[in-house]
This record gives structure tokens, C-alpha cells and sequence, in this order.
């Protein structure tokens, strides 16, 4: 009888561990290499320094485009495999009773909704782009690894669309707002709060989210030396955009955290 309880308790120990380790949803599963690649931008980002505590990435579903998937709410250096989520693109995770996630999902959910596309999102509060969306001055491309900034940068005012808030994009509104101040753009400022960027890659949002905050810093210590500025004109911003899709930087980005 001992026997027959201990096995049957190890048989209840490894199903729980089978639950917490399997895949969530059916395309999750079929997806798994795209949501480790979402894994390792989430560690990216974190570890250059784009991402904090706060902020996120996602990817729409390669095979569902009315699905995405992102972490669950936590900071982004820590996040794994299972720490993934599928969601709808009314920000509901399709695992019923699984948690909601990030209170900005709807950032996610309502870009993706608008534009066909994006396949990417980066969500960042990194204090170089705060600096430009509370100021008048544009962020302009003065550096040609931030070429892509040349197809112009929005700013988005939370006010104009809910009044006084807590600066979040906590509903659909707020989202479908911000979507719409994005327009076809590659990013934009979000006054007071940071920034979203938007690629039809994940190694191409991960590029574009670092070297448009690296583009804030050398714009803003240029413009601290005083005198004139010169900008990449627009046929050089055209040119240069490209790069190699950021590979080059993917790879050594992802050597740094040891994936």
C-alpha cells in the first residue's frame, strides 16, 4: 500500500511538473522557436539597456495574425518559455483563466490590429527617448545605424485622447489612440512616458529599439555643444535604413546573454 501511494504521488508530481514545463497553447507549441527568439529579445533588450523593470516586447503569431504573443507581467531580463502568453487582439489571453499580463498590452494588441505589417513591438522607457518626448526638439537621424527614423517619428499626447490619466495605455481606447498617432510610421514618442517601435521582424524592432535610443543620446550631447547640427538627409536615411536587419548586432546582443 506504501508503494502503491508513493508512486502514485510521484505520478502526481511529474504530471505538475509536465503542466508547468508543456507549452500553454496549441500555437505556442508549433511556434516554439519564435517564442525562445521572443525570450532572447526580452533578455536583449534588458541587458543593453533598452528595457528596465518595465517596458516590453512582443511578436504577432508568424501563423495567426489576430494572435500575439508576449510575457506575462514581469520585468523582461527574467523572463522565460513558460512566461509567454497568446493573446487575442482584444488583449485577452486565449487560455481562459490565464493572467491578463501587462496593464499595456493593449499598446500591443491595438498596433497590431492596425497595422498588417508590423510583426513586432518594443515598448520602452528608456530616459534618452522620455528626454525627447517632453521636448519640443524632433528626434531627428543624426547617426546612420538610426537611418530608419529618417520615415519620421510621431508623439503621441495621452491628454489629447483621455484627459488626465496615469499615463498608461491601460484600455483599448488609449491603444487605438497611440495606433493612430503611430500611423505608418516606425515609431513614436509617448510624452512623459517613452516610446513604441514597430518592425515586420523581431531582430529588426530589437535594432531599431536600440539604436533609436542610442540615436537620443549622440542627438542630444550634439545638441549640448552648441552650434549647428547636421542631419542625415532624406535620400542617406533611405539608403542606410536597411543595415543587414540588425543581424550582426543580434548575434553579438545574443552572445552577451549567453543564449
Amino acid at each position: 500500500m506504501k508503494t502503491i501511494t508513493f508512486l502514485s504521488c510521484m505520478a502526481l508530481v511529474l504530471v505538475g511538473l509536465h503542466a508547468q514545463t508543456a507549452p500553454k497553447t496549441e500555437a505556442l507549441a508549433k511556434n516554439h522557436g519564435a517564442v525562445e527568439e521572443l525570450v532572447v529579445a526580452n533578455r536583449i533588450l534588458a541587458n543593453e539597456g533598452v528595457l528596465d523593470a518595465y517596458g516590453h516586447v512582443s511578436i504577432r503569431d508568424p501563423q495567426n495574425p489576430e494572435h500575439f504573443f508576449l510575457a506575462r507581467h514581469m520585468a523582461a531580463g527574467l523572463v522565460t518559455a513558460k512566461d509567454i502568453i497568446e493573446y487575442d487582439l482584444d488583449s485577452n489571453p486565449i487560455v481562459k483563466g490565464e493572467t491578463a499580463g501587462y496593464t499595456e498590452r493593449f499598446i500591443h494588441s491595438e498596433i497590431y490590429r492596425a497595422r498588417a505589417d508590423v510583426m513586432a513591438v518594443v515598448h520602452t522607457h528608456a530616459p534618452d527617448l522620455v528626454v525627447f518626448s517632453a521636448s519640443s526638439v524632433p528626434l531627428l537621424p543624426i547617426y546612420h545605424m538610426a537611418a530608419f527614423l529618417g520615415e519620421g517619428v510621431t508623439k503621441f499626447e495621452i491628454r489629447d485622447a483621455g484627459g488626465v490619466t496615469d499615463m498608461l495605455i491601460r484600455n483599448p481606447m488609449l491603444g487605438r489612440a497611440l495606433a493612430k498617432t503611430l500611423a505608418d510610421k516606425p515609431a513614436a514618442l509617448l510624452r512623459g512616458h517613452g516610446a513604441v517601435v514597430v518592425a515586420p521582424l523581431l531582430h529588426v524592432v530589437v535594432g531599431r529599439a536600440y539604436y533609436m535610443n542610442m540615436n537620443a543620446r549622440l542627438q542630444r550631447e550634439a545638441l549640448l555643444l552648441g552650434g549647428q547640427v547636421t542631419y542625415l538627409e532624406t535620400e542617406e536615411a533611405r539608403k542606410a535604413a536597411p543595415q543587414d536587419g540588425y543581424e550582426r548586432a543580434w548575434a553579438y546582443w545574443k552572445q552577451r546573454v549567453g543564449r
